[in-house]
């Protein structure tokens, strides 16, 4: 038998992985319930509707020859039309996001984050959307554009299964680079921690609205990180910076660093006010179908 090519550059356990994933994925979207998007009008779509009678000036490639050999009479095959969304996932894959706490069932940011964006491609391509994925660090490190076929859906799968955190970033640099990528309307979905200087991520979401872009920010979060639960001397270390580590006392820092965190989270919240971008914020410790619950009613209320 031969392999699928598209397993070349994955180990065996991503392959392993992205079974899971795609078992996580549909058990996730069955729990939150997710609707199709559908028009009432008639047009070219995937969906079969009915069949007419042949006009002239029909186009003669909607003919259905299959029933013309049966019945010797022209039909036109008609469609129910779609509204299909165009959707980016992009997620972050940068040294931040390697962090797991206590609470996270031994999830780090980015295991939970390639997991939802997993749950959202499946949710996507099942409606008949089109999703695409950009990962990224310092850098973009992978892109594929929108698609919406089944086979499509495991190749996302695939390269989300093969990534791995690595390296700084500066998000709102890497984000800017998207304007070039996104150039069609639809939806850019960040999966990120959103740690970083907020000005300058908000200056590229500002410029990706401007350029037709509705924008997601899935700011995801250990809870560690929301209430800072660390009692004893602690030696600190930086995920994107190895040589970088101090060792504090944990317990008289803690007013001031969740002073800081709620200063930028108060920050994020106003941007993506301002921006009118939908801010999800989201802890590990949650479940995938309630966020894509929460997800679905912000977009059934828009």
């Amino acid at each position: 038998m031969t392999a699928n090519p598209l397993f070349r550059w994955l180990r065996p356990t991503d392959i392993e992985k992205v079974s899971v994933l795609q078992l996580l994925a549909r058990d996730a979207v069955e729990g939150a319930t997710g609707g199709i998007h559908r028009s009432r009008h008639v047009g070219a779509s995937v969906d079969f509707k009915e069949h007419r009678p042949y006009v002239h000036g029909d186009e003669i490639r909607s003919i259905d020859w299959k029933l013309f050999g049966k019945t010797d009479r022209l039909y036109i095959r008609q469609y129910e039309d779609e509204t299909s969304v165009r959707a980016m996932l992009v997620v972050d894959q940068s040294g931040s996001m390697n962090y797991s706490g206590t609470r996270s069932r031994e999830l780090t940011k980015h295991d939970y984050a390639i997991r939802l964006a997993s749950c959202l491609a499946y949710l996507l391509v099942s409606q008949q959307d089109s999703v695409g994925l950009v990962t990224f660090d310092t850098a973009i490190r992978k892109h594929i554009p929108p698609r919406s076929r089944p086979n499509h859906l495991r190749l996302v799968l695939e390269t989300l299964a093969g990534a791995e955190c690595r390296g700084e970033t500066e998000l709102g640099t890497v984000l800017h680079q998207l304007l070039s990528i996104c150039r069609k309307r639809g939806i850019v979905m960040v999966l990120s921690d959103c740690f970083g200087n907020v000005t300058e991520l908000f200056k590229s979401l500002s410029m990706l609205r401007a350029n037709n872009q509705e924008v997601l920010l899935f700011q995801i979060i250990d809870d560690d990180e929301f209430d800072f639960p660390f009692q004893n001397r602690t030696l600190f270390r930086s995920l994107e910076l190895q040589e970088q580590q101090l060792l504090v006392d944990p317990v008289s820092l803690r007013e001031s660093y969740l002073r800081k965190f709620a200063n930028h989270q108060e920050s994020i919240q106003s941007g993506c006010k301002q921006n009118r971008i939908d801010w999800i914020p989201v802890r590990t410790s949650e479940a995938f179908s309630s966020v894509l619950a929460t997800y679905i009613a912000r977009r059934g209320q828009a």
